[in-house]
């Protein structure tokens, strides 16, 4: 590079990382070009946390994420952590809060407040962002970059940062067009697949229960081995199973499938009582009311909808027979089934209904310190392209910001002292 010359970087796809790194860049002194295809930067900021952006967890720990190697993240989490997150955006002009869960939010409520600082302070650097420009294909030159847009025009850059996000909400602009460009370029794809997303049940009676919600757990179980457990609110619907703790089991349940892997979710209705608790508390309902019906006794406890699926499920064929007439057996099968209630997981909802990517660019070929390719130096990655996504809650803005700072931070470090 000549001397004197800034730093050209190309920064591909305008999401979270892509702002975040572009920004990075600008702020070190490098002449930034952003290449978005949409017709505006940041849409899926804007969905983010229910439309509020939930832009980071107060517990940022490696078990929160995931992929084939989720101890990649970790140079990158703890050069960029959570606090500064939070330290950066006051900065540019956003106060936060801590809800449940370490969940960081915006005090503002709105994501599109986080989207306008990261936008003004786009312009205030004077970077260049073109949209509705979708990158073709990548060559590396002895110079840097050339980079080759669908529409026949060519562009070039000193050192190019992809960030053009996975395939979860095409309709915010994920189609996956990332991975053939790095593919072009010699990287490997680990087979992406929905995370973060509901679960499809093989169920005939979801449609009577559909909209019922309560407050659970749940656990994912193969071969009778308990995968993984999440609580809090959870909704059943027409499809399947849904919810906050849902989502975070997904990944599991979509991996164990890919598996060819028998796939269960077992669900606790009542998970504030132990089991003895549970025991005593519904044999004493029945006792104050022994001339209840069975199905009747339920109602003030559970959900009236939810109840005669349940006690069919339960075994109890006469759901209406005085609770005076239950057996023994039939009293322990109604108890057992409140906390341990099993579904067999057929699928996920598709990709339009995902919040995330798993799977993605095989980061064996990635500098974890870096972001760099070993593969073609000069190439740099953030985000959800990469083979690593977190949890819900605030982990995987926080990859963005975590990678995206990396990635930029020595995009403008030249390869060679005679660049």
């Amino acid at each position: 590079m000549p001397k004197g010359e800034h730093m050209k970087v190309a920064v591909v796809g305008g999401g979270a990382a892509g702002l975040f790194a572009a920004v990075i860049a600008g702020q070190k002194g490098a002449h930034v070009t952003i290449l978005e295809k949409n017709q505006r930067v940041g849409k899926k900021i804007l969905a983010t946390g229910n439309g509020r952006c939930n832009l980071t967890n107060m517990d940022i720990h490696i078990t929160h994420f995931h992929g084939s190697n989720p101890k990649f993240a970790y140079s990158a989490l703890q050069e960029f952590d959570n606090f500064q997150v939070i330290d950066f955006f006051e900065h540019l002009g956003i106060t936060h809060k801590v809800e449940d869960g370490g969940k960081v939010f915006p005090f503002s409520n709105q994501a599109s407040s986080v989207l306008d600082v990261l936008r003004y302070e786009v312009e205030q650097l004077g970077i260049d962002t073109l949209v509705e420009t979708e990158v073709k294909e990548i060559r590396k030159t002895s110079k840097g970059f050339d980079i080759f847009m669908k529409d026949g025009t060519k562009f070039f850059a000193h050192r190019v940062i992809l960030a053009p996000g996975g395939k979860a909400a095409p309709n915010l602009g994920s189609n996956g067009s990332g991975y053939t460009l790095a593919e072009k370029l010699g990287h490997h794809l680990i087979e992406p697949f929905p995370a973060l997303v509901q679960l499809k049940l093989d169920e005939p009676f979801l449609k009577q229960i559909k909209g019922i919600k309560f407050e659970g757990e749940a656990e994912i179980i193969v071969r009778e081995k308990v995968l993984a457990k999440a609580q809090g609110e959870i909704l059943f619907t027409e499809y399947g199973i849904s919810g906050p703790p849902i989502f975070d089991l997904s990944r599991t349940a979509a991996e164990q499938l890919k598996r060819n892997q028998e796939v269960w979710v077992k669900t606790r209705i009542i998970n504030h009582l132990s089991k003895d608790e549970l025991s005593n508390y519904v044999l004493k309902r029945w006792h104050d009311n022994p001339e209840k019906n069975v199905s009747f006794s339920f109602v003030g406890f559970l959900n009236k909808q939810l109840v005669p699926v349940l006690l069919k499920q339960a075994g109890i064929v006469d759901i209406n027979k005085p609770v005076i007439q239950l057996t023994a057996q039939e009293r322990e099968k109604i108890i057992n089934i409140l906390q341990d209630w099993r579904f067999k997981v057929i699928g996920t909802n598709s990709w339009t209904a995902a919040q995330v990517t798993a799977g993605g660019i095989d980061v064996r070929d990635i500098n974890p310190n870096t972001m760099e390719s070993k593969i073609v130096p000069g190439l740099f990655f953030a985000g959800e392209i990469l083979d690593i996504d977190g949890d819900c809650g605030g982990y995987n803005l926080q990859w963005a910001w975590s990678s995206g700072y990396a990635a930029a931070k020595n995009a403008v470090i030249p390869l060679r002292k005679d660049e």
